[in-house]
């Protein structure tokens, strides 16, 4: 990997972790009211996770990119860069729905969309290196988990 793009990976990363964190608000009256599921991990546990997740997009990504570089290759790079970037978008969006605009049941249906995306991306990711799609797959397993999470949040919870 070269570490001009593993720094444009870690820096589309690092804006989509900050854009999540901003919106982001464990501490929330609104949040503490929540009746949440038995299998809610531990509030410590989601940074811990997020960290490593997002460093391993961000270096998933890089290898992917350089693995698609030359002419013949270019238009599968342009597809791998927009399903990233789009990945990425849905990534933050949830913190957005779900804690900002306390809309439950929306983040739980974009929560899927993220789910899906992730699998997409590491469906992609393998397709160029093995390695690295099998270094994505806790991302895809851990954005499905969200999505099951979420909507245990939100079937508890129908007036939230």
């Amino acid at each position: 990997m070269r570490a001009s793009t593993i720094a444009k990976t870690a820096a589309a990363v690092a804006a989509t972790a900050v854009s999540g964190s901003v919106a982001t608000d464990p501490s929330s009256a609104w949040y503490r009211s929540l009746r949440k599921p038995p299998f809610q991990p531990p509030s410590a546990a989601f940074p811990i996770v997020w960290t490593m997740l997002y460093a391993d997009i961000a270096l998933s990504g890089a290898a992917a990119l350089d693995g698609l570089e030359g002419r013949a290759l270019e238009a599968e790079r342009r597809r791998y860069l927009r399903a990233l970037t789009a990945n990425l978008v849905l990534n933050a969006g949830w913190s957005w729905l779900f804690w900002r605009a306390r809309r439950p049941w929306i983040a739980a249906a974009e929560c899927a969309l993220l789910a899906a995306s992730s699998a997409d991306l590491v469906r992609r990711t393998a397709r160029v290196s093995r390695t690295s799609g099998a270094a994505l797959a806790p991302y895809a397993l851990w954005c499905g988990f969200a999505t099951v999470l979420t909507t245990a949040i939100a079937r508890r919870n129908p007036q939230a």
